[in-house]
């Protein structure tokens, strides 16, 4: 009797389709830039400078199932119209994409993708503007999701045109 279920639950198992699996290969700093034009004077007021930020979330093919994606981030901060800092950072990764569907892979490497790797970049932000003289600039959580459905949506847009 053993052998009976035995094989009967290999034969299940050969059935199942492979399970969508996302893997972090490597991540990196690609680009990082740190300026601080009007240091050491800007770092005697007290008052933290008011800080823009822009995100911006890019994928790519790398090699057979992997894909490179990169989140940009630029922070400018200003004080009474004087820039104080600008932070230029690509944080990438490598991600190993195994079993999604083609329609689903977009998502997973614009959503998915920069979520997993997002908390090292945000530290990177905040290690470099400590180390520039001033508080860590840290970074809230970003919504992906809603990056991605403006991408598309500006895209439609685009091919409209």
């Amino acid at each position: 009797m053993n052998d009976k279920n035995n094989n009967s639950s290999d034969k299940q198992n050969t059935n199942h389709q492979i399970q969508p699996q996302i893997g972090i290969v490597s991540q990196y700093i690609k680009d990082l830039s740190f300026e601080n034009p009007n240091a050491p004077k800007v770092l005697e007021n007290s008052s933290p400078p008011h800080v823009n930020v822009n995100v911006e979330v890019n994928a790519k093919p790398y090699e057979n199932d992997t894909f490179e994606v990169n989140i940009h981030i630029i922070a400018e901060a200003k004080e009474n119209d004087s820039i104080t800092f600008i932070l230029d950072l690509t944080y990438g990764g490598i991600f190993r994409i195994i079993g999604v569907p083609k329609d689903q892979i977009q998502p997973v490497l614009l959503v998915e993708c920069p979520r997993l790797i997002f908390p090292f970049a945000r530290r990177v932000v905040a290690d470099a503007t400590r180390d520039g003289g001033y508080s860590p600039l840290l970074l809230n959580p970003i919504d992906f999701l809603s990056l991605f459905r403006q991408k598309i949506a500006e895209q439609k847009k685009n091919q409209k045109e």
